[in-house]
Parts: C-alpha cells; structure tokens; sequence
C-alpha cells in the first residue's frame, strides 16, 4: 500500500493520468495470497484496480472471490482443448484445463466488472482451424465485454515462437467476432505510453520487469525524464538490465534472479 500511495504520488506529481492500479506482477498474480486484502487497501485511493490473469487458479473459490473486487478482470484463453493448452502454455503438471474452464464460466456469472479475454496464436501451436473454433466456441460460453486477439510483439520466452501469417490472424479474427460481440486486435507495437514518476532508474526497472521496453520507448521515455543513455548503459553494465533483439528490434528488459 505504501509502495504504491509513493508511485501514485510521483506520476501525480509529474501530470501523469491514472486509469487503472493494475495487478502485473513477475509471475501470476493469483499467486499472491494477499491479493484481495491489498485491493480492499488500495481502494483508499479511489482508482480503479485491474488484474491481468491467465486463469490458471481460478477454480479456487477464494480466488473467484478476491478477483471478484477488481474492476476490470483479463483472462488468458489460448486454447480450449487440452493437448493445444498444454503445447502453448505448459502449464504446471496438476492444472486442469476442464477446471480452470468451469473456473472462469462461474467467475464470469457472478462478476459485475469489466471482463476481458486475451488469446495469443502463435504460428504453428494453437493457429489451426480446429483449435480457433474451440476457442470461439468457448468464448461464446464466456460472453466476455471483449476479446483481445494477440500475437508475440515482445520477445518470447522461446525463440522459435513466431506470428502466424496475417490471413491466419485475420481469419481468427472473424471466427472469434461471430461468438463475442466485441473482438479487437493485439498485433501492432503498443506505442511508448510509459509513466514517469521522478526515479528514472527505479521506473525502468520497474516496467521492465513486467514488460519489455522497445528502444525508441526508451529514448523517449528518457527524453522526457531529461537525462541521457548514461543510466541505461550502467543499470546493463550491472546486469540489472538485459538487451535483446526481436523482429529487427532491440528491446531492453529486467534481469530477473
């Protein structure tokens, strides 16, 4: 709570607007067992809360229960057959996907927010015909506010994980628009609308440990901090930070331990 009072404090301080406090953590964070107790905290400061799932502890009652706080709740749905889900999520060895489905079919019926889904293709894994329509088809079950359509613009966890081409992207976009009412695209550079609270070293480490920074977004984000490349050579110096290229671009992220 203090953490954030602080963060809130300094992108006020610096004109910066605030949609969402959003629950991005280095990992899942359902697996935070303090999760509704700090949104039940953090609603002190009138700002919305978001929590960015992949739904794989939500056929636990308690965790439907502390999402249920959240004002705007995304689910992960890849896939909706369980030999897909394995292949592109290798999830934990006692995951269930059935449970997990029913999960988020319960959470969906009881919850009063603003519910999203986010399914990634990735070329070659859960891009077929067959494995678009199950998702579809479940979505359908979901009734989400929207379905988000995403592909890997960031660097991967495996190297070899690439975009489908755009009539496949293009095609399970169609699909997917005839089972939810509201589909929108996830495929283009998300732009450089990065927060700046006064602690350009900390900020950086900070949004790069849930989210790959691209170059141009960090010289701008730089730019408008009004300091040079110095900090950003030295946090890589200390191996605190990483460089790493991705589609023709380079691309920094925090070295996680």
């Amino acid at each position: 709570m203090e953490s954030v009072q602080h963060k809130v404090a300094g992108a006020r301080e610096k004109g910066e607007t605030i949609d969402y406090l959003a629950f991005v953590p280095d990992g899942e964070p359902t697996l935070d067992a303090n999760i509704g107790c700090e949104m039940a905290l953090l609603g002190a400061l009138e700002i919305k809360t978001a929590v960015i799932s992949n739904a794989s502890l939500i056929w636990h009652q308690d965790v439907r229960e502390e999402l249920g706080q959240a004002d705007w709740v995304s689910l992960k749905v890849d896939a909706a057959s369980e030999d897909t889900w394995r292949r592109v999520n290798r999830p934990h060895g006692k995951l269930n996907l059935a449970s997990i489905q029913e999960g988020m079919l319960d959470f969906a019926r009881h919850y009063d927010g603003a519910l999203m889904t986010e399914t990634m293709l990735v070329n070659g894994v859960n891009d077929g015909e067959d494995d678009i329509r199950q998702v579809a088809d479940f979505l359908a079950r979901l009734r989400p506010d929207r379905a988000y359509l995403a592909i890997p613009i960031r660097p991967p966890a495996e190297p070899w994980a690439r975009p489908p081409q755009e009539p496949v992207i293009n095609r399970a976009y169609q699909v997917l628009s005839e089972s939810v009412g509201h589909v929108e695209y996830l495929i283009g550079y998300e732009g450089n609308a990065f927060a700046f609270t006064g602690d350009v070293e900390q900020d950086l480490l900070s949004i790069t440990a849930v989210h790959p920074m691209r170059e141009d977004a960090v010289d701008e984000f730089l730019a408008r901090a009004n300091v040079d490349w110095t900090v950003v050579r030295q946090l890589v110096a200390q191996d605190r930070l990483v460089e790493t290229e991705y589609r023709n671009h380079r691309f920094y992220l925090r070295r996680l331990r």
